[in-house]
């Protein structure tokens, strides 16, 4: 009854055109309320929030696109954390029949595959298009620490938008991508023991710089389904999985009945701007419960991903 009366506080966002976070809204949401519910008005929420994306999509650009505001840095940007709300743009084409939906999330994927990353398969946060041609005019950063450097979560963004997309759509250029972007993180000489990251790989500050729990989340729960696909390093993936999990659970939870009912301590909303600096946040803890359900469905299924 809870979940279904505070879902419900958010369903005029299916019409808000303003913002390109209609995933993290919606289809966590709304779309966990369906798988568990099958309430068919849930389904109409959730095709109504991938049609008010959509208006998003640029045929020019190619790409769907993050902001609208700050227009004096940027014309078009997108942003590497738009990749998590392609789910339901899949989800849409599935259940509506409608291809176009599928082929925007596909042409936002490429887009951002061939921009926002370096040789080294690191990301650039923020890519500006010229929004005639499509061509890039600048790379910048908003919430990492340089215009050159990787900003934590947006690695961990880019890692599960890529596992996910491989599932969509069994495109072998995304599994690929996905491999590189875990051999980065996994092998970047400033990622701690612990695999918790600080929020900027390249934060000048380091070791006395600030973690950023929900990265690790968001890395863990990709790490599990990447797992399913990446046979030959699967078991390297789930155990790299647990160990942040691990340390988590051991020293980043908080404690019962503290910090607001919030799971976990220690994220970084953004940085450069003092917001949210090593703080509780929302999307930290939802990832965090998704990586021990998956880890929970292996352990009893053989699958990360098996009911879902």
């Amino acid at each position: 009854m809870q979940a279904r009366r505070y879902t419900a506080c958010i369903e005029s966002e299916k019409f808000n055109g303003k913002t390109h976070d209609m995933g993290f809204k919606i289809y966590c949401s709304f779309g966990n309320g369906y798988r568990l519910t099958h309430d068919e008005a849930y389904r109409d929420v959730m095709l109504q929030a991938a049609a008010t994306l959509a208006t998003r999509f640029s045929p020019d650009v190619g790409a769907i696109r993050s902001w609208d505001h700050n227009t004096d840095k940027w014309q078009y940007p997108v942003i590497i954390d738009n990749m998590m709300n392609l789910e339901l743009l899949f989800w849409a084409a599935r259940a509506s029949g409608d291809s176009i939906y599928y082929k925007i999330a596909v042409s936002h994927a490429d887009k951002t595959l061939a921009n926002h990353f370096r040789p080294d398969a690191s990301v650039c946060h923020v890519v500006d298009y010229d929004p005639e041609t499509g061509a890039v005019a600048h790379r910048h950063t908003h919430q990492g620490y340089a215009h050159e450097s990787t900003w934590a979560r947006g690695e961990a963004w880019a890692l599960y938008g890529y596992t996910m997309c491989y599932r969509e759509t069994g495109e072998e250029r995304y599994l690929k991508q996905a491999q590189r972007i875990a051999d980065f993180i996994f092998a970047h000489p400033r990622l701690p023991e612990d695999l918790v990251p600080y929020w900027d790989y390249d934060a000048p500050g380091i070791p006395d710089e600030p973690r950023d729990v929900s990265a690790a989340a968001v890395t863990a729960s990709a790490l599990y389904e990447l797992a399913e696909y990446d046979v030959g390093a699967g078991e390297l993936h789930r155990s790299r999985a647990d160990r942040i999990l691990s340390a988590l659970t051991g020293s980043y939870r908080a404690r019962a009945g503290e910090a607001r009912g919030f799971l976990l301590l220690h994220s970084t909303g953004s940085k450069p701007h003092d917001s949210e600096v090593d703080v509780p946040l929302v999307y930290a803890d939802y990832y965090f419960l998704e990586a021990l359900l998956r880890r929970e469905r292996f352990e009893t299924t053989g699958s990360a991903l098996s009911g879902v």
